[in-house]
């Protein structure tokens, strides 16, 4: 049985990716300029997290025209769903594990093991 943790995945876990993902899951699509103040990103940083998201096919990017003004959409792919999906599984269940009222159990060593120094069973 793993932990909770074991299953947090970088490329989505990383504060301004989830951020992105988090947004993008709210609306068909987001403009690069909106997520960039929504998310307190500067230009150049946003950018490099989209391309990242990007390349692991979490969104796409569609570059076009609004009048004269160049205009860059990101977009959330079924895959990026997929993956804001199972990250938020992964926290809840580590929110349920902290929260709980009873501890989990520490494994046991096997038989014939020395505890470390400063666990309990080791000589002081």
């Amino acid at each position: 049985m793993s932990h909770p943790t074991s299953g947090l995945v970088e490329t989505v876990h990383q504060r301004a990716r989830l951020g992105i993902l988090a947004v993008l899951h709210e609306t068909p699509r987001a403009e690069f300029g909106f997520l960039r103040e929504v998310l307190d990103l500067t230009a150049g940083n946003l950018s490099r997290h989209v391309q990242v998201l990007e390349e692991a096919g979490l969104v796409t990017v569609d570059k076009g025209y609004e009048g004269r003004r160049a205009r860059t959409w990101i977009r959330i792919t079924k895959a990026g769903r997929n993956a804001l999906a199972e990250e938020i599984g992964n926290l809840k269940e580590l929110i349920r594990r902290v929260e709980s009222p009873t501890p989990a159990t520490p494994p046991t060593p096997p038989t014939g093991a020395t505890p470390a120094a400063g666990q309990p069973g080791a000589e002081r």
